[in-house]
């Protein structure tokens, strides 16, 4: 059965608590300063909570994210790569990390391209000793959907993992059929979020 993290984003711990009390674990968030306020203080009282940064992971907010985060699911650089490696290092604490596919090959859209995964995961792996544990994608907004997680399902498979990051509100059934193991599911969950954030 696929994992579901509940994208938390802009929604407030009121909203989430009857969730955690209900027994859900899996949490996501796409900012540092909101996660940190949000989560900081749940997580020191409640050990079983996991929390998954589902957005881009500035160098910057490397330190933080380390400190709060257990899955980062947006590895999309080397430049992060080695950052993360140092301050795993520094903090003396290993994280689980997704590589983030652009499958559509989007110049909006950050990631690694199919053709480059493999030297990359390599890399992680192996030179740098991360613990990949699978790929991440956000498909394009068109019509091929299954096309584009059949072909990242595939490469997943290719490279050894055993996790995969795949599936929306939107289209986490087709992921499914794919062999997602990890959803990322907010507004189907919590709602709409307000168009105001």
């Amino acid at each position: 059965m696929p994992k579901i993290i509940c994208v938390s984003k802009t929604f407030s711990i009121d909203k989430l608590n009857p969730l955690i009390k209900h027994g859900h674990h899996h949490f996501g968030e796409n900012k540092m300063q909101e996660a940190i306020i949000k989560w900081s203080n749940l997580k020191k009282i409640n050990a079983n909570l996991k929390l998954h940064m589902v957005g881009r992971l500035q160098t910057n907010k490397v330190k933080k994210a380390l400190g709060l985060f257990d899955f980062i699911h947006s590895l999309d650089s080397m430049k992060l790569a080695d950052i993360l490696k140092k301050y795993e290092q520094a903090l003396n604490k290993k994280l689980s990390y997704f590589i983030q596919i652009n499958i559509g090959n989007e110049n909006q859209k950050s990631g690694i391209l199919p053709k480059d995964a493999k030297s990359f995961a390599r890399y992680c792996t192996e030179e740098i000793n991360l613990n990949v544990i699978g790929l991440m994608v956000i498909p394009p907004n068109d019509d091929k959907t299954a096309e584009y997680f059949e072909k990242v399902s595939n490469l997943n498979s290719d490279l050894g993992f055993k996790e995969l990051s795949m599936g929306m509100s939107a289209d986490y059934l087709e992921a499914v059929k794919f062999n997602s193991t990890f959803l990322r599911i907010g507004s189907a969950i919590l709602g709409e979020r307000s168009p105001t954030k």
